[in-house]
């Protein structure tokens, strides 16, 4: 089946990250983590707010008391509402690490926020997965990788997506729900080195989790076995996360970076970081708020 792919939003975005659907607001937010920008996207009139930050911002959540936890470049920091100053929560605890910043995440169904963070610099393999709970506390995951990206989890809270990008690996764990305990890692999914890897995903409510593959040109879908069933191909080579919105969920968003690209790769490409949408069968999950 084809899958007519649209651009929502020719911006220029130098790393388009981490699309999220409001469904009370039914806009998309999403972040261009080199520009230090908050985006918020309206797709029934264009319009596409910015908020800019002195620091990066890898990813955010939703939070059940409106407003936003960013993960940003040092730690965390909460916003109680689109224009208000961000304020530090809990520990900054890579402010004295220059290589290092929070870079892709995920709340689970309890609200839990699970974040990646990225060795910016490939120095050392210290990038790791923190989960960050209600009350501010930060429990470390799982370490010892490069670029921690691609979380997301299952409807029920029962299977958990990652992966260290660097590494074409898909990892799958299960997941206790009322703990938040991951165990039974596995790679689900090994992508073919040279052909793309994997960057930000989404699971859809029949269980199968959706990868955009940096460098590789497309999103693809996988089986809850890891079994590749759908490719959508998109007109850039640096997809960078797929995530559901619309009025249905049947919406596919697709972020994209341009950064880094040369001018050839640039005249083959000129809608390098725009923002994609394409119609999907299966609708994706509601973002579950952060509690607070």
């Amino acid at each position: 089946m084809s899958h007519p792919v649209s651009i929502a939003l020719d911006t220029r975005a130098l790393l388009g990250e981490g699309p999220r659907w409001h469904a009370g607001e039914q806009r998309l937010y999403w972040v261009d983590i080199l520009a230090n920008e908050l985006h918020r996207f309206d797709p029934a009139t264009g319009l596409d707010d910015v908020r800019r930050f002195e620091q990066p911002v890898g990813c955010f959540a939703f939070r059940a008391a409106g407003g936003f936890v960013l993960a940003m470049k040092d730690g965390f920091a909460l916003l109680d509402d689109w224009d208000a100053a961000p304020k530090p929560f809990g520990e900054q605890i890579f402010a004295d690490r220059p290589d290092l910043r929070f870079n892709d995440g995920r709340t689970d169904p309890a609200g839990r926020f699970w974040v990646g963070s990225v060795n910016m610099t490939k120095s050392a393999h210290d990038a790791a997965l923190y989960r960050l709970d209600p009350d501010g506390a930060l429990a470390f995951v799982e370490g010892g990788m490069l670029t921690c990206n691609g979380a997301a989890f299952n409807a029920d809270g029962t299977a958990f997506r990652h992966a260290d990008t660097p590494s074409h690996d898909l990892r799958a764990y299960e997941v206790d729900p009322a703990t938040g305990t991951l165990s039974k890692r596995r790679i689900i999914h090994s992508f073919e080195h040279g052909k793309g890897r994997p960057d930000g995903g989404s699971f859809d409510a029949e269980g199968c989790y959706w990868s955009a593959l940096f460098d590789g040109g497309r999103v693809v879908r996988l089986s809850p076995e890891g079994d590749l069933l759908q490719t959508v191909e998109l007109p850039v080579k640096r997809p960078t996360m797929i995530a559901f919105g619309g009025p249905d969920l049947r919406t596919a968003y697709v972020t994209s970076a341009r950064a880094a690209l040369s001018d050839a790769d640039l005249a083959t490409q000129p809608h390098a970081g725009a923002l994609f949408s394409f119609p999907v069968d299966v609708p994706g999950l509601p973002e579950v708020p952060f509690p607070g």
